[in-house]
């Protein structure tokens, strides 16, 4: 895992600036409110710290590096970490790595948050807790013309798939190869790599019949390859995204969570959506899950 960059001082000026004036603008006295200069007195437990948030910078259009200056993350999870930790008042910093290892690193503590298209379990949350703020979908992509006529996941059985290693896809299609066995039929083979881009590579060298990814990551590939991919089919599952910390992380999800709720009620949240053209409809009251 690499140091990416840290949050600059003007940087953090600059968007306390546009949260505080949108707060007093527009959100209700009984809504939540960005108020760094509080810190101390609402989250003493993140005084004097610096949060690492844990991006892979490839997944398009969470997190993924700044065309104009590839030494920073943009996109929708990672504008609205920066956007909710300058509510916070607490500085923060990316740190990139693999989606699959990002987990396992805020389990042990190595990052602070995971903070890229993480979906909340109740597995999961045995070893993390969740701030969730958004509904999920997972979208299906096959190379272009759909060779295999895939449809449905009742159409997998016999072929390759892939995604992400340890992801609610993973599990999706590990469920469908087991029903494919239950009725008789081939299991579907399984291929994991440690980021989505390795997917979506299996498909276009014909190595996989298919790739399983979040919708919008989804979109955003079919958009950036149209004569090599396209989309099947969409699973629309109730799951949510969430931000993920370590167990015991008191006064950081607290922070997360009230964070979350104020750049809502600011209409900051709602620019960023719009910056990254994702659906705002999806979006939920941010709410803590932790079993």
């Amino acid at each position: 895992m690499r140091f990416l960059y840290k949050l600059k001082l003007p940087l953090i000026a600059s968007y306390l600036a546009f949260l505080t004036l949108a707060g007093l603008c527009s959100a209700r006295a009984d809504e939540a409110a960005c108020e760094p200069a509080k810190l101390a007195s609402k989250y003493p437990g993140l005084v004097g710290k610096t949060i690492k948030v844990g991006q892979d910078g490839e997944s398009v259009p969470f997190s993924t590096r700044d065309p104009k200056d590839f030494t920073k993350l943009v996109g929708l999870d990672a504008d609205l970490a920066v956007a909710t930790f300058a509510c916070i008042g607490v500085p923060m910093q990316f740190q990139i790595g693999t989606w699959a290892g990002l987990i396992p690193a805020a389990m042990s503590g190595q990052i602070d948050v995971m903070w890229d298209t993480l979906l909340y379990t109740p597995e999961r949350a045995k070893k993390l807790d969740f701030v969730v703020y958004m509904n999920a979908a997972t979208g299906m992509l096959v190379a272009k013309g759909n060779p295999k006529n895939i449809h449905t996941l009742g159409d997998l059985c016999g072929l390759t798939s892939t995604t992400t290693l340890g992801t609610t896809q993973e599990a999706m299609l590990r469920d469908a190869s087991s029903k494919c066995v239950a009725a008789g039929k081939p299991a579907v083979n399984i291929i994991t790599s440690t980021d989505m881009p390795s997917g979506l590579r299996l498909v276009q060298n014909a190595r996989a019949d298919l790739v399983s990814v979040n919708k919008f990551v989804g979109d955003s590939m079919v958009a950036a390859n149209p004569t090599t991919v396209e989309s099947a089919f969409d699973v629309v599952t109730g799951a949510k995204i969430a931000v993920g910390t370590a167990k015991g992380n008191t006064d950081l999800v607290k922070a997360l969570r009230e964070g979350l709720a104020a750049i809502r009620a600011s209409g900051a949240e709602k620019a960023i959506y719009e910056r990254y053209h994702v659906d705002y409809s999806l979006t939920t009251e941010p709410a803590v899950l932790t079993e």
